[in-house]
């Protein structure tokens, strides 16, 4: 696996996540729970949109965790 980008668009309130290129995205596929699944031609999941994510003009806490 590549680089993981993560993007926090505070205008939006939105936080993304691609696994893969985000020009690959064919389809999204809603959860739900706020969250949409980005997907390539082959139905692979390459990133997630995660709606709505901060409920106020709080910091966010970030972890990167590497094995």
């Amino acid at each position: 696996m590549g680089k993981i980008k993560v993007i926090l668009n505070r205008e939006s309130n939105t936080l993304d996540v691609w696994f893969d290129e985000p020009e690959k995205e064919f389809i999204s596929e809603e959860t739900g729970e706020e969250v949409i699944l980005k997907k390539d031609k082959n139905n692979r999941v390459i990133g997630f949109e995660k709606l709505n994510l901060l409920s106020g003009k709080e910091n966010v806490p970030i972890e990167v965790l590497t094995t």
